[in-house]
This record gives structure tokens, sequence and C-alpha cells, in this order.
């Protein structure tokens, strides 16, 4: 620490109590960084020394971006007509909306589902015609086996009641008026349409009054049970990442925890507005805390392989390179130059200059290397007396 006390012979400095280190004869190579510090225990405490050693862990580097939330087409479904008519209410009304299955979405009055709803209750009374003679009181009658032209009449008229059935269903107007059918024998000049699926409204196409045909479409809405999350690249970031690498993604200043995801593609072309190309990750939605359109903070950890690394806090970055103040044993620490690779939050690779269980300083490294620097300084002038 005090480079101009010089004796010859071993001991201590006067003035701040650390042990004197040996000259190196004048004439001697001096290469670079080749200076080194002793210091006791008692100053090692003072100065808050800490050591770790290099070892072999996984890394990666982290490339910090943005994602957008955006629907999962495989998820988007259309909802189209199924029979021609007039809507006469709509009971959704505006995108975003959240709809569930068997939700009423529009009321249509349609020729079509008056004549099949007309259809089903004439079966219906046919049916209890047939079956009446077997819900009589007479004793003599009522265990008497059904004819056989019943029972053709009965399997006829079930069929032909599962077929109109069918059809009511699929235009989408739910078991519930089914049961009405059934309960009442009344057919409906408006029907309600219910919602095949849940899901949140994207687009609209239809209004009160209008009139719509079979395939025309009249709503689209897509399940957010899982969405797609969108991540813009640099050109120079996609030599690091390759799919299937994983990412975490949060919901910034939500206090909702990060979600866990992999990089699922990669497009290979350059958007020539933005300069950049586009990854995408599946990502689980079920509680639906990830609305569309959402931006959402985005670490991608590229490249994982396993190197040698020590703590950031270890490495000293000068005009000179990147040091380490490596642990010699017995108090003994000297300034090592080595070369870094990739970088995490905490740790930093070790390419070359260092080898597996080498002990650097981790924290109090600048005075060391500023007491080795007087103390080099010191020999240098001594040597050129």
């Amino acid at each position: 620490m005090h480079p101009e006390v010089i004796q010859d012979h071993p001991g201590v400095c006067p003035k701040c109590g650390m042990d004197l280190v040996e000259m190196e004869q004048a004439g001697a190579a001096q290469p670079e960084h080749s200076h080194g510090v002793h210091l006791d225990t008692a100053s090692q405490q003072r100065f808050g020394v800490r050591l770790a050693a290099a070892k072999w862990q996984m890394l990666s580097r982290d490339i910090h971006t943005y994602g957008n939330v955006v629907a999962d087409e495989s998820l988007i479904f259309n909802l189209s007509a199924k029979v021609e008519g007039v809507i006469k209410k709509l009971h959704v009304n505006s995108v975003g909306q959240h709809v569930r299955a068997g939700q009423v979405l529009y009321e249509i009055y349609s020729p079509e589902l008056v004549k099949s709803q007309n259809e089903f209750t004439e079966l219906l009374l046919q049916k209890d015609r047939i079956l009446e003679p077997m819900d009589t009181d007479d004793a003599h009658t009522s265990n008497k086996p059904m004819p056989a032209d019943d029972m053709i009449d009965l399997m006829v008229n079930t069929k032909g009641r599962m077929l109109v059935r069918d059809r009511l269903l699929y235009a989408d107007v739910g078991n519930e008026l089914i049961d009405e059918l059934i309960r009442t024998y009344r057919s409906r000049d408006v029907v309600e349409i219910r919602a095949p699926q849940s899901g949140f409204i994207t687009k609209i196409e239809v209004h009160e009054g209008s009139t719509v045909k079979p395939m025309d479409n009249l709503f689209s809405f897509a399940s957010l049970s899982r969405v797609w999350v969108e991540v813009p690249l640099y050109p120079d970031q996609l030599a690091w990442i390759k799919e299937g690498d994983e990412a975490a993604v949060k919901l910034p200043q939500s206090g909702l925890p990060e979600i866990k995801a992999r990089l699922q593609s990669i497009t290979p072309v350059v958007d020539s507005a933005t300069r950049t190309a586009r990854a995408r990750m599946s990502v689980s939605n079920t509680r639906n805390s990830l609305p569309l359109g959402a931006f959402l903070d985005v670490i991608i950890h590229a490249n994982p392989h396993e190197a040698l690394a020590v703590p950031r806090s270890a490495v000293m970055r000068t005009g000179k390179g990147d040091l380490v103040m490596l642990a010699g044993g017995n108090g003994h620490f000297t300034p090592a130059k080595v070369e870094t690779g990739v970088e995490t939050a905490d740790l930093i690779e070790i390419t070359a200059g260092l080898q597996e269980g080498d002990q650097v300083v981790v924290n109090g490294q600048f005075l060391l290397d500023a007491a080795a620097s007087m103390s080099d300084a010191a020999q240098r002038l001594h040597s050129a007396q």
C-alpha cells in the first residue's frame, strides 16, 4: 500500500502493518500485471475481501425484449348462420365480450325453423296416439303386448323425431328449445340461437334487422385458454437463439408471477419497416390473465451451454482488458487477465485465463489491484535506479 517503504530485509510496513513483498531483481522480465500484493487475515477482513471459485455451470445469454399477446389462430371460431331468416335481436354487442357455451347470441325469425318445430310437435302428437292404448286403465288391456304395426310405427316415429331434433340442434338452438317443445307442444316464431362454445368476441358482422342466409359469417370469437406471444428480434439476436430456447414472460406491474415458455417458431424474414424478425411462443392462459394486445416483458435464455464461470462482480473492466484478482494462497493476490464470454444477471463466462477451482476476489478487488499496482510501480522505480 506504501511503495515508498523499501528495506533490505523482510518485515512489515511501519505505516499500515502489511507484510512487505520481495522486490524482483533489476532487469528481470516484467510481464503485464505480474505484480501482486499480500494481505494478512486481519487486513482481508478490514477490506471485506470475499472469494469465489471458478466452476463449470450451465449459462445462457439473456436477451431482454418485449412481447405482444395475440390470439391462437387454432382456437379462433367463426359462427355462421345455419338457416335463412331475419335477426330480431342481438345479445352480443361489443368486441371483447366474453361468451359462455350455451349463452344466447341472437334471436332470429326463420320460416325453416318454424317448419322444423311444427314437424317435431306433430311427431310428438303421433307418438302419443301410438302409445295411448298402452296408457289405458283397463286392467284387461294394460298388460297386452303392443301390436306389431304399432311397434313399427313407433320406431319410424322415433327415427323421425331424432332427425328433426338433430336438424334443430345443428341450427344452434340448444337443448332448451327441444325441452320446451316436448313440454308445451308449441312452436316459437322467434328462436334463440346459442353459442356452441366459450370464447371472447373478436368480430361482429351482423346487426339487428339483418337478413341472413346459410354460410353467412356472423361472429368470430376466440378461446384465450392458450395464446401466442409474438416477440420482435433484431438480426444480431437471431444468431443466439433457436427454437426450443426457454423464455420467461411477465405482465408488467400486474403482480402476477412470470410464466415459463419455449420458443416454438422463428420467422427467417426481417420486416423492412421495423428491421426485426418475429419469434412466437405458446403460453397457457387458463385464467385469462393475459388480455389480447397486451405488452409483456420477455427474457429469452439463449444459447444454453456449460461454461467455466465466476460471479460478475469478480471481473474488473479496464482499458487494457478484463482482470480478476487471483488468490494464490497464504494471503497472496495477483491480477490476472481473462477473456470473457456470455454474461447472465449473476455470472460471467471465462473463456481464457482461469482454471476450474481457481479462487478469485469478488469484493474489494479494486483496492487490492490498486495496492498491487503501487507495489509494482515501486519495484520498477527501484529497478531503474
